[in-house]
């Protein structure tokens, strides 16, 4: 039985890098070992949590005592490396988790999983891999053109993106200083089903469906290229199996839209599916703050190292993602209800458009 080890599992796309694992296949063992922070949520497993290869360990990815007694117990073959602190707005309101998780915890997972690797018989260290998943933040920010590949400059411009940068780093270089046999991956914007609500895509969505303001930074022109999560996981899948050694692959979903834009075609698809019994739209309740610290322009992800080597082509388009995840969000209620929506502190509002 192939023995998987996950870190953050219990995340948005950990959890559904888990279910598409399990889904259909009997011939893995998963180990999701998870700290259960506020973006953790075991329900978004609930449909796989009791199967016979699966296991849920509570710990923190810094405790290196506990993590190497799991390591040492469970005997991976791969890992995935998935445990971060990945909300732009918090970071800069509190930069210490992130230092703690993406900086302190990667470099405690690296050093557990050396000693493991170095211990494992020539045989299981040539199959062994260790995939530290990332983001396209660590770039930096675009303007009206370009696009990030794999040898983009990092220019990481908030906390958040600069320890996911130093965490790069540090992978890498466990890879040119020790050999350990690890692969990187950077993504753009992610959104689905089981998202945290504090993300735009989901909090736009439960927002309007509470006639709350759908509150934009800025002029809400700010570009993102959204990557629908099943999408994302499929590439991940293929990266573990497939990919070269040492080697960064960018996943990306080819689909960018600005804020406005995306805030306006959930309000669009929310009129068709869940009107408001007064007449109105759901556009009537978007409104305009200022901006926030360190605010990227635009992103965008060249995937073309990722389709010429495993031929991966994304499922979704925008339209199709976008439908399919307003669809879970009305009809999966129980799994978002009890989430408090964070806010960023001392935001102020800007008059009406």
């Amino acid at each position: 039985m192939k023995r998987i080890f996950i870190t953050g599992g219990s995340g948005f796309i950990g959890s559904t890098l888990i279910r598409e694992l399990l889904k259909n296949d009997s011939s893995i063992s998963v180990l999701n070992f998870d700290l259960l922070t506020y973006a953790g949520n075991n329900e978004s497993l609930r449909e796989i949590a009791q199967l016979p290869n699966y296991t849920f360990v509570h710990g923190d990815i810094a405790d290196e005592k506990l993590l190497s007694e799991v390591i040492d117990k469970f005997c991976p073959d791969v890992v995935y490396h998935l445990a971060a602190e990945s909300h732009v707005d918090r970071s800069i309101d509190d930069a210490g988790p992130f230092l703690h998780s993406n900086v302190i915890g990667t470099f405690t997972v690296l050093n557990v999983i050396l000693r493991y690797w170095q211990r494992l018989s020539r045989e299981q260290a040539n199959l062994f891999r260790l995939l530290h998943i990332s983001t396209d933040e660590v770039y930096g920010s675009l303007g009206e053109g370009g696009i990030f590949t794999e040898v983009t400059r990092y220019d990481p411009h908030n906390p958040y993106s600069a320890t996911k940068a130093a965490a790069d780093h540090l992978v890498r270089s466990w890879f040119y200083t020790y050999g350990l046999p690890v692969l990187i991956t950077n993504c753009s914007n992610n959104y689905g089903p089981y998202q945290n609500p504090e993300k735009l895509i989901p909090k736009m969505i439960i927002s309007a469906i509470a006639g709350k303001p759908l509150t934009i930074y800025g002029d809400g022109r700010n570009i993102r290229d959204w990557l629908f999560v099943e999408d994302h996981v499929d590439a991940l899948v293929r990266v573990m199996s497939s990919g070269r050694i040492g080697e960064t692959y960018n996943i990306g979903g080819e689909n960018q839209h600005s804020v406005i834009e995306t805030a306006l075609m959930i309000c669009d698809l929310l009129d068709r599916k869940k009107p408001i019994t007064d007449g109105k739209n759901y556009s009537d309740l978007i409104s305009f703050v200022s901006d926030r610290l360190g605010n990227d322009f635009r992103y965008a992800v060249d995937v073309t190292k990722l389709r010429s080597e495993f031929g991966w082509n994304q499922k979704y388009n925008f339209n199709s993602g976008l439908e399919k995840t307003v669809d879970w969000y009305l009809e999966n209620e129980w799994w978002w209800k009890t989430i408090k929506i964070w806010q960023a502190p001392n935001v102020v509002k800007n008059s009406l458009r």
